[in-house]
């Protein structure tokens, strides 16, 4: 019967690509999004990539298949067109790259670094714990107790 169907005959409830577990129920397009840093848009450039059905459920997906998708993932800065990728002219090399898993927490950490060492506006916004984007603080964006709130005393 599951050869009849097509379906793999053990189905696996976790996936693991890309250093991510994935929930082996969700069709693919939707399970490749749980991994950090690939919304569905590039989910859906892998799957067209590979050729991997994109309703099928990962966990029924044979080994060869998963295995080209973590190919596709490994090597996806160099298929994907610019205007998907996720970080646009790097500040060291220049060319615009597609960051995965830890890489953007990385890089992340290390741009806030970079601007905190040269004393920019951003960089000391980061460092004193402020809105670093132009909001507001005298309403929003405050530590401890509430402003303005007195608590009436019981008797």
């Amino acid at each position: 019967m599951a050869e009849e169907t097509g379906e793999n005959k053990e189905f696996k409830f976790i996936v693991r690509i890309a250093a991510t577990d994935i929930d082996g129920n969700k069709p693919t397009r939707y399970a490749l999004t749980q991994i950090k840093g690939i919304n569905f848009m590039v989910a859906n450039a892998i799957v067209n990539y590979t050729g991997v059905n994109p309703r099928e459920r990962i966990g029924n997906l044979p080994d060869e298949e998963i295995e080209k998708i973590s190919k596709a993932i490994e090597t996806i800065n160099e298929w994907l067109p610019p205007w998907l990728k996720n970080r646009r002219k790097d500040i060291y090399t220049g060319k615009d790259l597609h960051l995965i898993g830890t890489e953007i927490d990385l890089t992340l950490r290390e741009d806030i670094n970079l601007l905190k060492k040269i004393r920019s506006y951003r960089g000391i916004r980061h460092e004193r714990g402020l809105p670093v984007r132009g909001q507001r603080t005298r309403s929003n964006k405050r530590k401890g107790l509430t402003v303005g709130v007195i608590k009436k005393a019981r008797k």
